[in-house]
């Protein structure tokens, strides 16, 4: 049986327009809203595939407060996981992407009572440090193989390997898709432009069952989750949160709303007469007559 692990990330809900800082430059996710990033939600998919295609069994693990019980819960609806992990210490607060990448490694060691994973999905990047950074550092300290910008996969479980398909993208030159593959096990990011596709009556079939079974195990997520602090999963203090940042936060600043230079009119379309100037309009800025 395949084993997947997901990282996830709660992230600040940008379409609100309200993010809270410390006086440090760190997020405040207390004061701010948040919800399971987009990218996080696209690398559940993936890990759903693996369930409904392979017949995986799914851990999703992520790093933040006990607020972020509430991605884990997003995260299960869409994946149907077996298993939830939030790693939960005030000795994390402040870490950078190389502090975060320990402690979700050490994470991934403690998924299904310490089994190899054999894939760990995560999304691209996340919205509120766009580094794309975490991913490959934690496959770097799981010593996985790192395979960014997968578009599509699939798994051949005889042989133990993944072909996968990515993007590169070169200065100067147009994207090209690679196609590679890879011994289990991997550490995988999900391009954005990701999407499953259920190619059989059987698999389609599986796919809304499990929908189903993750929607239900939802509602009741907290029988699946575990609480990991540093203790529990084995971190030397001064390799996570800010002391093992070597990032620097000198300041943090809000980018000011750019002033709108559109002017909106509405046109009573059932009055033939207020149509025909609209019309003439679109017509001379074409380069009509």
């Amino acid at each position: 049986m395949l084993n997947i692990a997901v990282i996830i990330k709660l992230e600040p809900d940008f379409s609100e327009g309200n993010v809270s800082y410390n006086s440090d430059g760190t997020l405040n996710r207390a004061e701010t809203k948040n919800i399971l990033g987009p990218h996080s939600a696209i690398a559940c998919n993936a890990a759903f595939y693996c369930k409904v295609k392979y017949g995986a069994r799914i851990s999703i693990g992520t790093m933040g407060p006990p607020i972020a019980e509430t991605a884990l819960e997003q995260a299960q609806l869409l994946s149907d996981a077996e298993e939830l992990h939030l790693y939960s210490d005030r000795l994390f607060a402040g870490a950078d992407t190389l502090a975060t990448a320990e402690v979700l490694k050490n994470g991934v060691d403690k998924m299904f009572g310490g089994n190899k994973i054999d894939i760990v999905f995560s999304g691209h990047r996340a919205s509120d440090g766009e580094t794309g950074q975490t991913g490959p550092q934690t496959a770097w300290k799981l010593g996985y193989t790192f395979l960014g910008n997968v578009i599509d996969f699939d798994i051949d479980l005889d042989r133990k390997v993944v072909i996968a398909k990515r993007l590169i993208s070169l200065q100067g030159m147009d994207t090209i898709i690679e196609e590679l593959e890879s011994q289990l096990p991997v550490f995988i990011t999900i391009d954005p432009s990701y999407r499953s596709n259920f190619n059989t009556v059987s698999q389609r079939l599986a796919a809304n069952k499990l929908r189903k079974e993750g929607t239900k195990q939802s509602k009741d997520y907290k029988q699946f989750l575990k609480v990991f602090d540093s203790k529990k999963l084995d971190l030397d203090p001064k390799r996570v949160g800010l002391p093992g940042s070597p990032t620097i936060v000198y300041r943090v600043e809000k980018i000011p709303r750019a002033k709108t230079n559109r002017k909106t009119e509405f046109i009573d379309p059932s009055n033939p007469n207020n149509i025909t100037p609209v019309t003439t309009k679109i017509i001379q800025i074409l380069g009509g007559k």
